[in-house]
C-alpha cells in the first residue's frame, strides 16, 4: 500500500478563531488519509521556526502545500512581514520558477465585503479552492482532496483513432458542402434566393445519398455498416447546421414543408430499390440508421429552439411513398417509418460478444458528441416521437422504439420541453405535439402504463418512467 501524501499548511495566526479553523481543516484532512504537517502539531519549543518553514516548503517529501488565505495572510504575504512573509519569499520563488507547479494551492478562508477572495499578489492569476462558503464547503473540500491525491474529477480520455472520412480519401461524400454554405448564408442574411437554394440542396442531398449504398465487399457486413455511418458524419453535421440556421434565423414554419418533402424522399432508401433483385435483410441498415438519426436531430433542433409547431408538422403530416402500394404496402406512412430495426447491429453485438443492451443507442450517444447538439435534446426528441406514436396509434406495428431512452436513468427529472409546460399556455402547444387534446387524456394513457395494460419498451430489466420524464404532476399548474 502506498504511503499517504504529506501536506504542509501555511497560514497566519490572525485570530484564535482562525487558528481553530485551520486546526479543524487539518484534522479533517488527516481523517481523510492525508499526512498533514502543521506547526501546532510539529513545531516544538526550541525549534527554529524559520528553518522549519523553509524545510516544509522545499522538502521533497512534502508533496503538497496549501496556503490558507484570509485578509491578514494576504497582507503579510504582500508586505513580506513575519513568518508568512518568510514563507512567501520561498513559495513565490517556487511558483514563479515553475509555471506548471501543482505543489501549491490557495485555500480561501475569508472574503472581502465585496465577495472577493483575499489572495497574495503573486497568486492572483492561479486557481484556488474556496472553503469560505458553508453551503459549498463539502463540494469544495472534495475538490481539495482530489487535488491532494492527484485524482481529478474529470479525466481526459485516451486519444482514439481518426474517423475513416478523415484518413480515407476515397470515402463517399455527398458533394453538397458549397451549396450548404450558400443556404446558410442566405438564411442568415434573409436573401431572396434562400428558399430556392434550400430546395436545391435537399434535392441533391437526397439524390447523392445513393453514393452511400453498400455494395458487395470484403469483411463483415456489420463492420461495413458502421463504417458507412461513420463516413456519413460530415453530411449529417451539415444538415444539422442548416436546420439550426432555420431555427435561429428564420421562421421554420415557412420551410418545414420542404423539410417534410425531403424526409419523404428518403423513405425509399429504407428498403429494396426496384433495380436490385438479390439482397439480404442487412443490406440497407446503414440507410436505416442514417435516416433515423437525421430525423431525430431535426426534431431535436426544432424543439430546442421552441419551434413546437414545426416539429408537430413533421410528426403529424403523413409521408407519401410513390409506388409503395404496388408492393402491398401503404402509399401513405407515418413518421414511425424512419425508425426501423437494424439486424446488423444485433449480429455485431453477438459477433463481438459486446453484451450491450442496445448498440444502436450506444452509437447515437457516441455520435452526439460531434454533432453540436447535446444528447439530452436528442433523448427529448426520441421521447416525444415515442410518446406521440404510442398515444395515437391504432396499428400495433405503428410504434416508435426510443433507442436513446436506455440512457434515461441519467435524466432525473422532466425534459426541458415538459419542465416549461408548467405554463398552461405552453402546455397547450405541447399537448398538440403529443397528439392529445387534454391532460385527462394524457393521464388516461399514463395510467395504462402504470397498470400494465400498455407495455413500455424494455431492454432486459431496464426501462423508463414516462410520468417522470413528463414531470406530469407539474404540467399546467401555472398561468
Amino acid at each position: 500500500m502506498s504511503s499517504p501524501p504529506r501536506l504542509f499548511i501555511s497560514y497566519s495566526w490572525s485570530t484564535s478563531e482562525h487558528e481553530q479553523w485551520v486546526i479543524d481543516l487539518a484534522t479533517e484532512l488527516v481523517n481523510s488519509g492525508v499526512d498533514v504537517v502543521l506547526d501546532k502539531w510539529d513545531l516544538r519549543e526550541g525549534h527554529d521556526s524559520i528553518a522549519f518553514m523553509e524545510k516544509m516548503v522545499t522538502d521533497p517529501s512534502i508533496s503538497k502545500v496549501i496556503l490558507v488565505c484570509d485578509q491578514v495572510y494576504a497582507s503579510k504575504a504582500d508586505d513580506r512581514s513575519g513568518g508568512v512573509g518568510t514563507e512567501t519569499q520561498i513559495i513565490s520563488a517556487e511558483v514563479y520558477a515553475k509555471q506548471s507547479q501543482d505543489k501549491f494551492v490557495a485555500v480561501i478562508a475569508e472574503k472581502s465585503d465585496a465577495g472577493k477572495p483575499y489572495l497574495p499578489a503573486y497568486y492572483k492569476s492561479r486557481i484556488y479552492v474556496d472553503l469560505s462558503e458553508i453551503d459549498r464547503y463539502s463540494e469544495n473540500f472534495e475538490k481539495l482532496l482530489r487535488w491532494i491525491f492527484d485524482k481529478p474529477l474529470y479525466m481526459k480520455p485516451e486519444i482514439g483513432k481518426p474517423p475513416s472520412f478523415i484518413i480515407e480519401p476515397d470515402a463517399p461524400a455527398l458533394g453538397t458542402s458549397a451549396l450548404a454554405k450558400r443556404v446558410i448564408e442566405g438564411i442568415k442574411s434573409e436573401k431572396g434566393y434562400a428558399r430556392g437554394a434550400l430546395d436545391e440542396y435537399l434535392s441533391l442531398f437526397s439524390e447523392h445519398l445513393e453514393r452511400f449504398r453498400i455494395a458487395g465487399g470484403e469483411g463483415e457486413m456489420d463492420d461495413r455498416v458502421v463504417k458507412s455511418i461513420e463516413d456519413f458524419t460530415p453530411s449529417r453535421n451539415e444538415l444539422i447546421q442548416i436546420v439550426t440556421a432555420l431555427a435561429q434565423y428564420a421562421d421554420p414554419q415557412t420551410y418545414v414543408p420542404r423539410i417534410h418533402r425531403f424526409f419523404e424522399s428518403l423513405v425509399p432508401y429504407l428498403s429494396r430499390p426496384p433495380q436490385i433483385t438479390q439482397w439480404i435483410d442487412v443490406d440497407f441498415d446503414n440507410f436505416k440508421f442514417i435516416v433515423h438519426e437525421l430525423f431525430l436531430y431535426s426534431i431535436a433542433v426544432l424543439l430546442r429552439g421552441e419551434h413546437i409547431e414545426s416539429a408537430t408538422y413533421l410528426l403529424s403530416q403523413p409521408y407519401y411513398v410513390p409506388g409503395n402500394s404496388d408492393c402491398g404496402k401503404n402509399a401513405i406512412v407515418s413518421y414511425t417509418v424512419f425508425r426501423e430495426h437494424m439486424k446488423s447491429l444485433d449480429i455485431r453485438n453477438q459477433r463481438l460478444k459486446s453484451n450491450r443492451l442496445s448498440m444502436r443507442a450506444d452509437l447515437l450517444e457516441q455520435r452526439s458528441k460531434t454533432s453540436g447538439v447535446l444528447f439530452r435534446y436528442v433523448m427529448q426528441a426520441d421521447f416525444v416521437c415515442f410518446l406521440r406514436a404510442d398515444l395515437i396509434r391504432t396499428d400495433s406495428y405503428d410504434r416508435w422504439w426510443p433507442e436513446t431512452l436506455i440512457y434515461a436513468d441519467r435524466h432525473y427529472g422532466p425534459f426541458e420541453l415538459f419542465a416549461r409546460s408548467v405554463s398552461k399556455t405552453y402546455l397547450s402547444r405541447t399537448l398538440s405535439l403529443l397528439g392529445v387534446a387534454s391532460l385527462d387524456e394524457l393521464k388516461a394513457k399514463l395510467d395504462e402504463y402504470a397498470s400494465g395494460r400498455r407495455n413500455l419498451p424494455r431492454w432486459q430489466f431496464d426501462s423508463f418512467g414516462p410520468s417522470t420524464l413528463l414531470g406530469f404532476g407539474q404540467l399546467g399548474t401555472k398561468v
